[in-house]
């Protein structure tokens, strides 16, 4: 029994094939779409590529351009079968390459599907790779004159500004490095000196932050240095007051815009994939309804249309015996040694005259 039959008059045939040709093209805006914001999303991650590092997050963006370019190229080429479907006479030059298509467009829409649960899983890979970047980029803050790293300065003071955040985690990762370069420390201060002897690894560590930390909305100027010494500032206290430095961490500031990012762009390519199948499954009622047209002889008649010509067991048992069939075909019996000449009757024994024929039999005729 087929699945979901659907009778088709010549009109109705004939607007389901106009249908699928205005919607086709849609699809082709929808691929220019789905380009675009993986171009988009590919060059937010490139612009903050330095402070990720781990991981590699450019697979969702390359996979959404990959689809939205397949989808420009299947959709435009479905618009012109679906618009010579009007005419039955030229949907038989269509006639062995839609099915085909149909399968192919059927695989594309499974991909649609895959890139908008990239879109949503890619959260902890993100997390991740943002939590190694911005840990290396605090550690190289003050390397300003190592080639690779001189534009790292700028770049976090640009970041935290922008996105009103502080440190990795928050403001007090800036306390477990040295952030000032020691061509910047003047060494001939006993206070100085006694802090780089007083730590392990000869770091110049302070509960100081840069700059680029200070709340631009707090009423107050900014406490940047000895922020946990309540005597160094005048009516301060570091545990009860609220600081005027940027709370949040980088990474949750990064992860909560990304994310955000991703999240509207995994809807929008949902709701393509919801698109491309109803396309995909109205060129599928066409197809059976016209090839049906074929069968009857008479282009005007009424003809039906389903997606499965039977069920979806006996389909896919059908399908299970043509691939197990094409196994049988292309295997070799390996029965007597492998020989698949074991059956053939010897000829050592026979002697054959003229025409190929055995002695015996020439003998007894004449």
């Amino acid at each position: 029994m087929a699945v979901l039959k659907v009778k088709f008059t010549k009109t109705r045939r004939d607007k389901l094939a106009q249908v699928l040709w205005i919607l086709n093209w849609i699809s082709v805006v929808t691929g220019v779409l789905l380009f675009c914001l993986g171009l988009f999303l590919k060059v937010e991650i490139n612009k903050r590529e330095e402070l990720m590092a781990g991981r590699d997050v450019q697979y969702v963006p390359n996979m959404l351009i990959a689809v939205g370019l397949l989808a420009c190229a299947i959709n435009f080429l479905g618009g012109k079968i679906c618009y010579d479907c009007v005419d039955t006479n030229k949907f038989l030059r269509w006639k062995l390459i839609i099915l085909p298509y149909i399968i192919c467009t059927f695989f594309f829409t499974f991909c649609v599907l895959v890139g908008a649960v990239m879109c949503y899983s890619m959260h902890g890979e993100l997390e991740e790779a943002l939590n190694v970047g911005l840990s290396d980029a605090l550690k190289f803050y003050k390397d300003t004159d190592t080639p690779g790293r001189c534009f790292l300065k700028r770049t976090v003071d640009m970041l935290q500004i922008h996105f009103q955040c502080c440190g990795n985690s928050g403001y007090k990762d800036w306390f477990q490095i040295q952030w000032i370069s020691n061509r910047y420390l003047d060494m001939s201060q006993k206070e100085v000196v006694d802090r780089l002897r007083s730590n392990v690894e000869g770091k110049y560590l302070m509960d100081g932050v840069p700059f680029s930390c200070c709340n631009v909305n707090s009423p107050r100027p900014c406490i940047q240095q000895q922020i946990n010494n309540n005597s160094a500032h005048f009516n301060y206290e570091h545990q009860t007051e609220e600081l005027n430095l940027w709370m949040r961490g980088c990474r949750q500031a990064l992860l909560e815009y990304y994310t955000h990012i991703m999240q509207s762009i995994g809807l929008t390519v949902l709701i393509a994939w919801l698109f491309e199948l109803s396309v995909l499954t109205g060129v599928r009622y066409l197809q059976t309804a016209l090839e049906n047209v074929l069968r009857q002889g008479d282009p005007d008649s009424e003809s039906d249309g389903w997606l499965l010509e039977n069920s979806l067991m006996e389909t896919a048992r059908t399908n299970l015996n043509i691939i197990k069939s094409l196994g049988k075909n292309n295997h070799i019996h390996t029965a007597n040694n492998g020989d698949p000449n074991i059956d053939v009757p010897s000829t050592s024994k026979a002697r054959y005259g003229p025409d190929n024929v055995p002695l015996k039999e020439v003998t007894e005729s004449s």
